[in-house]
């Protein structure tokens, strides 16, 4: 029996008729249907990518008010040059910019379909870099990526670790936004054999477990009087030759709810079925979706913006994130002043160095890195 015969024969006119009826609102048979047929799959795994290959992420991203409105209220980011055009243009901007958060996850969320929607641990993020001057609302933009690494995991056979270069630039000038270099884990399409002895390539919980003896604390916390650049640089001072750190935590706690979870990731273009999928991440070991580690981060951020005086962003190195953060939790914030200089590129300001953990309400971190900020100056 010929193909065409079985339910698809032809005349001779060259019509077809129409295929066999199958009744595919009869549950056992859409059942049986769904077991049978191929899935469309979404996401590359680990096998296919290839060290120096670029990836133009499509379909881009126009920035809007709207957008980094939304980010910045939900995380807590009140400054109000990003809210106000009178505190906008005392700060030299023309109008409200777009916020560093907004712009850092909407770059991250573009490439999400491309890099990581097959899913893994997202391993950290360094060298976060945005340009001196700012950003503003209508700048569409346009996201590719370069692989800089990739390696194999003989702790987690069925995972492999992939770094990316991410440039997020304007797509009518070409001018580089937002820059970073990022590290996944990704699954394997065919996991490879475990060499038995817990240690990979990627060091995980060897490297966690090497020394068990409880780090030392300073005798004695410093917390700045204020927020402004000489706060700093006087909490440093009164630390400076002894056994202390300047180091403190913020009051504030946002909870995760849906639209921190959801909505703001999806607002991104970001993908990631950890973010809004129950069904498969109901047999995960969080057991249900989880919040975009860029949500956390702005959170944490916005409660220690909270406590300063910000002038502008720099960058951030050594991201790391920790553990999960669900609906339910709830994301507070520590800082720990490393470095203040007067070196910024405006009289307005000068640079610190800052350590930011987030935590949650078990104490447990759940982010951490560090973040160069220029924080504004008395007024003399």
């Amino acid at each position: 029996m010929t193909r065409e015969s079985r339910g698809n024969s032809d005349d001779g006119s060259g019509a077809r008729s129409d295929p066999q009826p199958i009744d595919l609102t009869d549950p056992d048979t859409f059942a049986r249907a769904l077991e049978r047929v191929e899935t469309r799959e979404k996401g590359n795994c680990f096998e296919d990518f290839a060290e120096g290959d670029v990836v133009e992420h499509d379909p881009g991203l126009t920035l809007t008010r709207w957008g980094n409105e939304s980010w910045m209220s939900q995380t807590l980011n009140h400054d109000p040059a990003y809210w106000r055009t009178d505190a906008a243009e005392a700060r030299g901007y023309e109008e409200p910019p777009i916020h560093p958060d907004y712009l850092t996850a909407a770059t991250l969320g573009i490439t999400v379909e491309d890099l990581s929607e097959k899913g893994g641990y997202f391993l950290g993020r360094t060298d976060v870099r945005f340009p001196e001057t700012p950003v503003y609302a209508g700048t569409e933009l346009h996201v590719e990526s370069e692989v800089v690494d990739r390696a194999t995991s003989s702790s987690r056979p069925k995972y492999g670790i992939v770094s990316w270069r991410t440039r997020g630039t304007d797509a009518e000038t070409g001018d580089v936004l937002c820059s970073y270099e990022r590290t996944n884990m990704i699954p394997r399409r065919d996991p490879v054999a475990a060499d038995g002895n817990g240690e990979g390539t990627d060091g995980g919980a060897a490297a966690a477990d090497a020394d068990d003896d409880e780090p030392t604390l300073p005798a004695a916390f410093v917390a700045p009087d204020g927020g402004y650049f000489e706060d700093f640089v006087d909490a440093l001072e009164e630390a400076d030759g002894r056994d202390a750190a300047v180091a403190y935590r913020h009051e504030r706690g946002r909870t995760q709810d849906d639209v921190t979870v959801a909505s703001l990731p999806l607002a991104t273009l970001n993908t990631a079925k950890q973010h809004h999928n129950v069904d498969v991440m109901a047999d995960s070991p969080s057991g249900g979706i989880v919040t975009y580690g860029d949500v956390t981060r702005s959170t944490a951020l916005g409660h220690a913006r909270s406590d300063e005086r910000t002038w502008r962003e720099v960058g951030f190195d050594d991201e790391s994130f920790h553990t999960f953060v669900a609906v339910g939790d709830t994301v507070y914030a520590f800082t720990r002043v490393l470095s203040a200089t007067d070196d910024a590129g405006s009289d307005e300001a000068g640079t610190v160095r800052f350590e930011h953990v987030a935590f949650n309400q078990d104490d447990e971190p759940v982010y951490s890195g560090t973040r160069t900020a220029e924080i504004r100056k008395r007024s003399r």
